[in-house]
């Protein structure tokens, strides 16, 4: 029954039907049939108030629309524009400039505002027409604004850390608690953000060597170009452009890091620095103010109904026994914790081509998490590896949602196969990325462990 709720889950999702209420009806409708043919004790249904109460008082998740906000200001508010444009005239000159400036760009933007699609879209909108204009490969801008827009899946603060930490959290109290362990150690978002720092800026730097290498050995596809006179207006515009972006950056993160301030506290100095920001560029207008208000309660709404429903969902799926299901199946492959973990990450791998993130880290990361933590992995580095494997995944053609967010974009002169082709080399970094994090788990674990004691 467990493997029959999760195959009509996986099928109704396909069909198109919402996803929140696809959780949570099919699990109420598989209950009522597994309480009718007497292999589902319907008690497990009355934990669910004391659930739904949890999620209402998480203070964690409260970063989770403020983070929004911060990101969905300064959407609105031409960051992304001017960055852009100052990075393209301070790499004016250099061979491939223009794409290390929509990588560069990427990064910030990320840092900045978290939010996958936001990005991909607003620098397929801003870099695009100019990289193809400038003589750019098709292939090559494509990749590197798809790969430089999920960047938020990984450089902090993102949002998906944030509700990966909360999840994380829980799974690793309860794979102590099975383990007879009754005073637990905790796992924050302060912890997989310092965690996810040195992986992040490490994928960055990875980007810039092969758009060089690109530059060097195929010149024809990154042409040099002369910066124009918008973009060369001297030192006093780059720092406007770049420190107040930085400044709040800094602010946020480094009040996190620096134990100053929790995830959530820093979440509303975000929000708040990016409403003096958009002011001080005189964008903080009454109408943007009410879209930028309406996008943070659809995207926070969307979020919350969720969780919702996969509360219900993990309820009913562990009434019908499917946690130990998973954990036997995974006990007994051939290979032990390697095996496991080799497993779990190829299956949400395959699933984040028609999961978005906040589904599967709901969905699948309770199931999985306390018996993958039981086997003694490292919580951050589980995190890091789940954030990286997925942010993966929304690259992976045929499926990828940032080649269907940058699709959405593009104009029609770029061919669907160029989209694919190109994210290809950035697909290959990030594996590799994977790789030497399976090798050296000090690259997520050191800081946390040097920041945190």
């Amino acid at each position: 029954m467990a493997l029959l709720l999760f195959a009509a889950v996986f099928v109704l999702l396909l069909a198109g039907y919402p996803v929140a209420f696809t959780l949570a009806g099919t699990a109420l409708g598989f209950a009522f049939v597994g309480e009718w043919i007497g292999v589902f004790d319907a008690a497990f249904l009355q934990a669910l108030p004391n659930r739904l109460y949890g999620i209402m008082t998480n203070e964690t998740l409260v970063a989770v629309p403020l983070f929004v906000f911060m990101g969905v200001t300064l959407e609105r508010s031409r960051v992304a524009e001017n960055l852009l444009e100052t990075m393209s005239g301070l790499f004016g000159a250099l061979r491939g400039g223009l794409g290390l400036s929509v990588t560069l760009v990427g990064m910030l933007l990320a840092a900045s505002t978290g939010i996958v699609g936001a990005t991909v879209v607003t620098m397929g909108l801003l870099s695009l027409p100019t990289m193809l204009r400038r003589g750019y490969d098709p292939r090559v801008a494509t990749g590197t604004i798809c790969a430089s827009g999920t960047l938020g899946q990984i450089i902090p603060p993102s949002i998906v850390l944030v509700l990966l930490g909360d999840v994380l959290s829980a799974a690793y109290q309860q794979a102590q608690l099975d383990q007879g362990i009754f005073s637990p150690k905790t796992v924050s978002v302060g912890d997989l953000f310092a965690g996810a720092l040195i992986p992040g800026l490490l994928l960055v730097a990875l980007y810039v060597v092969y758009l060089l290498a690109v530059a060097l050995l195929r010149p024809h596809t990154m042409p040099a170009h002369d910066p124009d006179e918008r973009a060369a207006r001297g030192s006093l515009h780059v720092a406007r452009a770049l420190l107040p972006p930085l400044a709040l950056i800094i602010a946020v993160l480094g009040s996190i890091l620096g134990g100053f301030a929790t995830p959530t506290e820093a979440a509303s100095v975000g929000a708040v620095g990016a409403l003096l920001l958009a002011w001080t560029r005189r964008q903080l207008k009454l109408a943007v103010l009410r879209d930028v208000v309406r996008s943070t309660m659809e995207v926070s709404s969307m979020v919350f109904l969720i969780l919702i429903g996969a509360s219900l969902f993990s309820l009913v799926f562990r009434g019908f026994g499917g946690d130990e299901l998973v954990e036997e199946l995974l006990g007994q492959l051939p290979g032990g914790v390697f095996a496991a973990v080799l497993v779990v990450m190829l299956v949400m791998f395959l699933l984040g081509f028609v999961l978005d993130f906040i589904e599967i880290t709901f969905v699948v990361v309770p199931i999985v998490g306390p018996i993958l933590l039981a086997m003694g992995l490292d919580p951050v580095w589980l995190g890091i590896m789940i954030a990286i494997n997925l942010q993966t995944s929304f690259l992976t053609p045929p499926f990828g949602f940032a080649l269907f967010y940058l699709r959405g974009v593009a104009p029609e002169s770029i061919r669907t196969a160029d989209i694919y082709r190109g994210v290809m080399p950035f697909i290959a970094i990030q594996l590799g990325m994977l790789g030497m994090l399976a090798l050296w788990p000090a690259l997520a674990t050191w800081l946390p462990g040097v920041i945190y004691q």
